[in-house]
């Protein structure tokens, strides 16, 4: 990818927010978001068309080999500074660019827009699972929440995140485009994953999995008791936690291992190897740790809440919201009863199917072209 200034003499690309990629961002969902969109959009062949903005005084992201192309903006400002001056200037700065489409991947958004403005919509969690905690979060995206109803189109990535979007924000209905997550092609069951793991990780034990940050959200006391109830229902299994804890991580979780960040590889096989993934989350706007353990062939068991009953469906179970009890009895099923877990592993591999980033991609360039982008047809790349 390489960085280049405006040509108004070639056909004018969609413009994407890739500046997520270049911070801590990278690691979490957007980031996960954002690459596994430049791949889909690779695979259909729509890189030629693709330029992504990015922050000039940062290293330059990785993206997926292709066409693509960069533009640089330097703010001067970061945090809710950031934020204002985005407001204030990025107009300016599309104006400059003259891309054919502006693709917001956050709610960064420039107060005026010289171009059709399209922003992803992952949640409105500050508001929609709100109290004391979600405050700084409230008025770090105040301004961002308050334009969105400007877009020219939402992309919400689940039916629940577009209620929201409605019920929350005042963004009209016809305004909003439903254009689920995927899964990336890496995230499979992994031949010989358990014996990986315990080697790697002295892993020799059954265990519960668990993927992502630990914030209050997450209810991660409620995931210790989840654990401590699947073990008193006849599972004798561990507590593994993989992934960076998070700023609201509890300090201490008793018995849990704690592996930290883990490389795509060894997730993968923590997934493939683990007797059930746990999500005791109590608000998700997709939910994708969820898509990939299943994925993988994991068991799932999750609270019925928010986006979290359309991406499982019927492919795992779910319990009662808020009840860490329910939670436990159910992860305890496939860890105990073998059959049980083979028909939990077949029922997710089937629905992880269902969601892949070339149909996200599809559903996505559909959005630029509701919106004035016109292009010669490309010719897909040939699937592996």
């Amino acid at each position: 990818m390489q960085e280049n200034p405006p040509d108004h003499r070639q056909n004018r690309r969609v413009l994407i927010d890739a500046r997520p990629l270049q911070g801590p961002s990278g690691a979490r969902g957007i980031g996960s978001y954002l690459r596994g969109l430049l791949a889909g959009l690779l695979e259909l062949g729509f890189d030629h068309h693709v330029a992504l903005l990015i922050d000039g005084r940062l290293p330059t992201p990785a993206v997926p080999a292709g066409a693509f192309i960069a533009h640089a903006i330097r703010p001067r400002y970061k945090g809710r500074l950031g934020l204002l001056e985005e407001a204030a200037t990025l107009g300016s700065s599309l104006e400059r660019i003259r891309p054919s489409v502006y693709h917001a991947t956050t709610l960064a958004l420039p107060s005026r827009s010289p171009v059709p403005l399209l922003v992803t919509l992952h949640d409105l969690i500050p508001w929609a699972f709100g109290g004391r905690q979600m405050l700084g979060e409230r008025s770090r995206w105040w301004l961002g929440k308050r334009l969105l109803r400007r877009a020219n189109l939402v992309l919400a990535v689940s039916e629940h995140v577009a209620w929201t979007a409605q019920t929350l924000a005042g963004v009209p209905a016809e305004r909003l485009l439903v254009v689920p997550e995927g899964v990336a092609s890496g995230f499979k069951p992994a031949p010989g994953a358990a014996a990986r793991v315990s080697e790697r990780y002295g892993l020799e034990r059954p265990y519960l999995l668990y993927v992502g940050a630990l914030d209050a959200r997450k209810d991660p006391r409620g995931l210790l008791h989840a654990w401590q109830t699947a073990k008193a229902a006849g599972a004798d299994v561990d507590l593994v936690l993989a992934g960076p804890s998070g700023k609201q991580a509890p300090a201490e979780l008793p018995g849990a291992r704690r592996l930290g960040h883990v490389d795509h590889a060894a997730l993968v096989d923590l997934y493939t190897a683990a007797g059930c993934f746990v999500f005791p989350s109590r608000y998700e706007g997709f939910g994708l740790p969820l898509l990939e353990a299943m994925a993988c062939g994991c068991p799932v068991v999750a609270y019925r809440n928010s986006s979290i009953t359309e991406v499982v469906g019927d492919a795992g179970v779910l319990v009662e919201d808020g009840s860490p009890e329910a939670l436990g009895r159910a992860a305890a099923v496939p860890v105990c009863d073998p059959d049980q877990a083979a028909k939990m592993r077949a029922a997710g591999l089937a629905r992880a199917r269902v969601y892949t980033w070339r149909k996200a991609a599809a559903g996505t360039i559909d959005a630029y072209r509701r919106l004035g982008f016109q292009s010669r047809p490309s010719r897909p790349k040939p699937r592996e």
